[in-house]
């Protein structure tokens, strides 16, 4: 039971993330108003997926994860998570979190692997 309730908290920060960029950051054509708050919403993002990875390798480790350490743990279970978990980082953390870009579709991008990535969570946890 407690894995769903993990997934379900990845969840909710993914949601809070999209609310964030659409209550907050304001779309403007193809940009996105304010940077502060898409950089606020790329961070809330990329915390649920670390969460939801954390479900997926429970308790192999305690304590704070490096970007490493995700990598080779999902390298030793599935490439394709791996290749996207990259993406997660590059978009949601370094992108957005960092740089504050506000491109909108950088931003829908970044949302729907972090999406990918919870639901193989979800699917993995279920199993």
């Amino acid at each position: 039971m407690k894995n769903i309730s993990t997934i379900e908290e990845a969840r909710r920060y993914l949601s809070n993330a999209k609310q964030i960029l659409r209550e907050k950051a304001i779309k403007e054509d193809e940009l996105y108003k304010d940077k502060k708050y898409v950089k606020m919403a790329g961070h809330t993002a990329y915390i649920g997926v670390l969460e939801a990875l954390d479900v997926v390798f429970r308790d192999k480790k305690k304590g704070r994860k490096s970007i490493d350490w995700y990598r080779e743990e999902l390298s030793a279970v599935d490439k394709k998570m791996l290749a996207l978990f990259i993406e997660a980082y590059n978009t949601l953390h370094l992108a957005m979190s960092y740089d504050g870009n506000r491109i909108v579709s950088v931003s829908n991008g970044g949302l729907d692997v972090a999406e990918k990535i919870l639901n193989w969570a979800e699917q993995k946890t279920a199993a």
